[in-house]
């Protein structure tokens, strides 16, 4: 039985809503403990645990509860938040070069390729358009997340795949902004496109520029003030503010958060604040990946011509993508684990899918074979990733300095 008997507004009873966390944390759990047992990430079993949980099968989570969306979005902003924590913002610069080949190749090709289809599929431009810029997206929290569980995080690998991510973020902002207005029937202008692109760039250089001259002697006075405990909640009221703020210039809140987590990064204070964000993420993090697995409807699945369409798109995607960490020919690391780090969709393709069914471009047929394509990279990624970053953890390990030695080579 549903636990989705609604109170008022689409919210459900306290109690309810209780019941839905408790299954929710237990399952995200059990499951993530399940995977590292079998050598898989942890997220992969929160993954799994939320495809069982959701609508679709069990019935136990709706991630459309607005109560569970937003503790799914306060879990992605805190990991965001950890992962800029853990970055090395002049090694992240390092792989400026390689970053900035492995995004353009990750948006150009999938989207070149997924017109190509849709185009044979029969489809019509501006479902085209659709189906090809939600191929353009790469989910940052996931692959993060996978890496981070691996303690591959600073891998010169993980750093391309990490940085390209984040400009594939911005990207796909600013395609799914233009995408919004040619649905509501404006006109495509290179000035709008140009305006859209220099705020999604322009706030992460001036929120690092502004945050480097602000936050470190307001902390310094908080350190000498306060304890621990206060600086971390400090340090996510900062992230918080940070991502409403990218929110609010047309950016979105993980860029926000993740910028936030670099500007910490160098200053002694990055250590206690990440020490407590952690333990909170225990709670909020998994969350965010059961909410993700509950989206998926695997009903929709038998129907043989969603079956051929996301077959197709699966391909692409696919193929788009690990082409794309082969694009810095002169980076001398294992492209394939930076290609196979890009592939995983996540809640960022989920995001264009949803906004091209609420536009009415995409019919439900569309939708579910955009689901699958999301589904499938997004379970694929982790497990393979695994497999080629466990097949040698002596690579690429830094020299005496701390710096990976491709990096130097890589300016």
């Amino acid at each position: 039985m549903l636990l989705m008997a609604p109170a008022a507004a689409g919210e459900l009873p306290v109690p309810a809503i209780l019941l839905m966390l408790a299954a929710l944390l237990a399952a995200a759990k059990i499951f993530g403990e399940l995977a590292e047992r079998i050598g898989q990430p942890a997220v992969l079993g929160e993954l799994v645990a939320g495809v069982a949980l959701g609508p679709s099968v069990l019935g136990l989570v709706d991630p459309a509860v607005p109560s569970v969306h937003l503790l799914a979005e306060i879990g992605v902003i805190i990991l965001l938040f950890q992962i800029g924590l853990e970055t090395d913002l002049r090694r992240l610069l390092k792989t400026g070069g390689a970053a900035a080949a492995v995004a353009l190749v990750g948006v150009l090709l999938p989207f070149g390729l997924g017109f190509a289809v849709s185009s044979f599929l029969g489809l019509g431009h501006l479902e085209a358009l659709v189906v090809s810029a939600a191929l353009t997206a790469t989910s940052v929290g996931i692959t993060a997340r996978v890496l981070s569980d691996l303690g591959r995080l600073q891998d010169p690998e993980s750093q391309i795949v990490l940085g390209a991510a984040v400009i594939d973020d911005i990207v796909g902002l600013v395609i799914l902004a233009v995408v919004g207005q040619l649905v509501a029937g404006a006109a495509l202008t290179p000035q709008g496109v140009g305006v859209t692109t220099l705020v999604a760039f322009g706030f992460v250089g001036a929120a690092l520029l502004i945050g480097r001259i602000v936050v470190p002697p307001l902390f310094r006075l908080l350190g000498r003030i306060g304890r621990e405990h206060t600086l971390a909640a400090m340090g996510l009221v900062v992230a918080f503010l940070t991502a409403v703020l990218a929110d609010r210039v047309g950016s979105a809140l993980i860029i926000g958060a993740f910028t936030a987590g670099l500007v910490f990064a160098p200053t002694p204070h990055a250590h206690p604040i990440e020490r407590g964000v952690t333990r909170l993420g225990h709670f909020f993090v998994p969350i965010f990946f059961v909410s993700v697995g509950a989206a998926v409807d695997v009903r929709a699945f038998a129907e043989p011509r969603v079956l051929l369409i996301g077959g197709l798109l699966i391909a692409v995607a696919v193929i788009g993508k690990v082409a794309a960490g082969f694009a810095p020919f002169w980076f001398r690391g294992r492209k394939l684990v930076i290609g196979v780090g890009m592939v995983p969709r996540g809640e960022v393709g989920l995001i264009f899918a949803q906004t091209g069914l609420a536009a009415g471009v995409l019919d439900a047929g569309l939708f579910a074979a955009l689901t699958l394509m999301v589904m499938v990279t997004t379970f694929v990624a982790p497990p393979t990733l695994k497999l080629l970053l466990g097949a040698d953890p002596m690579a690429d390990a830094p020299d005496r300095d701390g710096a990976p030695a491709q990096l130097v080579n890589d300016a």
